[in-house]
């Protein structure tokens, strides 16, 4: 029957042409479907590392303190310690590379399923500042776009194209193979240990030399960062959570204007919301020790900083 019908569509080139270019499609859909469908199982399954934690932070948590912000939450806070001045259970949902964009949308899945009564939030010195990269690590939220809509509008901010890129099963996960293969492997959870989201770093600033202190070049502020920023805050102050914001420890001192701190601390400040700078701290600044990188706590330095924000919180 089918080769009696393709004989017969042979006759006629234009309609050949289209015949051959729907089967084409066909293919190309069952393709993308398939593959994507077992790409989706299979990094909704993993067990382990950093996209594991996404999913454990946006549908599996009910910690009652909440830590979000970028690789400085994720290394820099330890629930343990917060806990014991607390008295309440905590999770770290920071993750790498994770910009105010990020932080609305987990909060956003969070406050669907239950609310948490504090959170902190991180805030890197840049944190509104224009950064391409910010729209391109959104890339992180992508396998929750079918199953998250409160966090879709976030996500279509990547371009203008976003919503039809995402018509395809594969392209959620066309960066994360890697990934998904070994979050699916037990030695993984050793490899990538966390405590509670928190992720502890070993060496320090001294063994690996000090190198260069500088920072990025100083941007302009970024409008939908500040609404993103100012969004956050919003929806802590609907929910009754109380929120605090930390901008923690650098090793160095910073150079330009800072006008990405001081519109955080200016933003917090008209919603009554408290902000701590300890971006210069004395027990921090050149203490090089304390630091694995110019940017992040070692595991010794997070010690510190958390019995610190421990103690302020119980104030």
């Amino acid at each position: 029957m089918f080769s009696r019908t393709l004989s017969r569509v042979k006759k006629y080139p234009v309609v050949y042409f289209l015949f051959k270019l729907f089967l084409f499609a066909v293919l190309i859909f069952m393709l993308d479907y398939g593959i994507g469908s077992l790409l989706r199982h299979f990094y909704f399954t993993q067990k382990s590392g950093f996209q594991y934690l996404t999913t454990y932070s946006m549908e599996q948590t009910e910690a009652k303190l909440l830590v979000f912000g970028s690789s400085r939450a994720n290394h820099h806070y330890i629930p343990d310690t917060l806990e014991k001045y607390s008295n309440s259970s905590c999770y770290n949902v920071g993750r790498n590379g994770a910009s105010v964009f990020y932080h609305l949308a987990v909060l956003k899945s969070i406050l669907k399923r239950y609310t948490p009564e504090a959170i902190i939030l991180d805030f890197t010195r840049i944190e509104l500042e224009e950064r391409a990269s910010s729209y391109e690590r959104m890339a992180a939220l992508l396998p929750y776009y079918k199953d998250h809509p409160e966090i879709r509008s976030i996500i279509e901010l990547r371009s203008k194209y976003e919503r039809i890129k995402l018509l395809s099963e594969i392209y959620p996960y066309n960066s994360t193979i890697f990934s998904i293969i070994v979050g699916n492997m037990t030695f993984n959870k050793k490899r990538k240990e966390d405590f509670k989201g928190y992720v502890p770093l070993k060496t320090t600033m001294d063994s690996l030399g000090k190198g260069v202190l500088k920072e990025e070049k100083e941007a302009g502020l970024d409008s939908l960062k500040v609404n993103a920023y100012r969004e956050f805050l919003l929806l802590c102050k609907e929910s009754n959570i109380k929120l605090t914001v930390v901008c923690s420890p650098y090793a160095y001192k910073a150079e330009g204007s800072g006008v990405s701190l001081l519109t955080g601390q200016k933003i917090a400040k008209e919603n009554g919301i408290e902000f701590l700078n300890y971006s210069e701290d004395s027990k921090f600044i050149n203490n090089f020790n304390l630091f694995t990188d110019k940017n992040h706590l070692n595991y010794k330095g997070a010690e510190i900083f958390s019995q610190i924000i421990g103690e302020r919180l119980t104030k």
